[in-house]
């Protein structure tokens, strides 16, 4: 935790859903609050609490996005739309009282890439902490992704509570949650808030976390992953632009999204093209055709890796160009 100043005691438990489930345990435990913020467009994992959309046309009134989900569980948890602070102040001028925490992605990556402006984090984490509620980054996906502290060293960004998973675990079972001192020392047995697991902190899980994250620096995997991956999506960006096909690319460091063309930059769900999914299905199965297998949901972002060599990442490029050039929209 030397190397993450905002994490001053980390628990470590073997999946995303579990870090988040246990930072809004905390979250509640310290402020004596229910509710919790989150966005819409943002993936917290699959507790109950969080399988959640926006509801009625009433400022954060949430409904469930699954089966099973009791009405009474749904409504502790209010929805915001990205990038809309005013929407913010709204729901926090309702509900500021009860609201335990905000819960986001600062770099939403679960229904698109949908890359949000420095001033609407800052906007967010503001208002939280105006009306006591603290706040918690979910970096499952950015964390140890967009460089080793994650979004909160690349924005400058102190949160209360932060989660972690996936690259934490070099391909095995590990995840963890972690933040200030006094908020971690709720957790039993040195508090009241409960939380086990039996693989929580599982030795193979722990050595393989850990020589993931020592070879990332030995190698400098950062800078090469972002190099590599600039190249990749500009030149495909330029060839997209050249043909007149009308695709784009969204790119935050190693991570992108090839999406319907737009005119502004997409940070809400509800300006992705309606007929995104459909013209994105045809390039995938086109790519795939030629043997290039992209995330199969329109949805789903793409990871570059130090495994994807020149080699590779051409044949990927002339795959994509042709399967987008063959589709029509």
């Amino acid at each position: 935790t030397s190397r993450l100043p905002w994490v001053e005691m980390l628990r470590f438990v073997s999946s995303g859903t579990e870090a988040v489930m246990s930072a809004l345990r905390i979250a509640r435990a310290a402020t004596e609050r229910s509710r919790i913020l989150k966005f819409e467009g943002c993936y917290h994992g699959h507790s109950d609490s969080l399988l959640v959309k926006a509801g009625s046309g009433l400022a954060g009134v949430a409904a469930s996005s699954s089966a099973g989900v009791s009405p009474n569980v749904a409504g502790e948890t209010l929805v915001a739309p990205l990038d809309d602070e005013n929407a913010v102040r709204q729901i926090f001028a309702e509900h500021g009282k009860d609201i335990a925490a905000v819960i986001l992605e600062p770099l939403p990556a679960n229904y698109g890439l949908l890359i949000q402006r420095r001033e609407f984090i800052e906007e967010t984490v503001g208002i939280a902490r105006e009306h006591g509620s603290l706040v918690i980054f979910d970096e499952v996906i950015s964390g140890f992704r967009v460089a080793l502290g994650g979004m909160a060293e690349v924005l400058g960004m102190r949160p209360d509570l932060v989660t972690y998973g996936k690259v934490i675990g070099g391909g095995f079972p590990v995840a963890g949650y972690g933040g200030r001192k006094d908020l971690m020392e709720l957790v039993a047995p040195a508090g009241p808030v409960y939380q086990a697991g039996t693989l929580s902190a599982n030795p193979v899980g722990m050595r393989a976390g850990l020589a993931t994250l020592h070879k990332i620096e030995s190698v400098k995997a950062y800078e090469k992953l972002e190099a590599k991956t600039a190249r990749f999506c500009d030149e495909l960006s330029a060839d997209f632009k050249q043909r007149g096909l009308p695709f784009q690319i969204a790119r935050a460091a190693s991570i992108f999204w090839l999406h319907a063309q737009t005119e502004e930059p997409i940070r809400q769900i509800d300006q992705i093209p309606a007929h995104h999914a459909a013209a994105f299905a045809k390039i995938f199965h086109g790519a795939l055709a030629s043997g290039v297998y992209l995330a199969p949901s329109g949805y789903e972002v793409n990871f570059m890796s130090l495994a994807h060599s020149d080699e590779l990442l051409e044949r990927a490029h002339d795959a994509i160009l042709s399967a987008t050039g063959a589709t029509r929209v």
